[in-house]
């Protein structure tokens, strides 16, 4: 099991001027997890792939703002 979202916890000095971030994330992509492509994957119609950016649904990586909670 996999997530595309990763998160870790900096560490936060007491003497940190600024706000603190407690939490950072980020992204990382589906074909990380993927050592090749196998045949036969299912593919998008195409209109749906220009706007996915991608032919197959595997390698769809939806981009999220990361002011807002990651739909997944």
């Amino acid at each position: 099991m996999f997530t595309l979202r990763k998160s870790w916890h900096p560490y936060v000095s007491p003497f940190d001027p600024c706000e603190p971030i407690h939490v950072k994330t980020f992204s990382t992509p589906p074909n990380l997890y993927m050592g090749f492509q196998p045949p036969n994957l299912p593919q998008f119609t195409p209109m749906e792939a220009l706007r996915a950016g991608t032919l197959w649904k595997a390698f769809y990586d939806p981009y999220y703002s990361p002011y807002e909670k990651a739909r997944e």
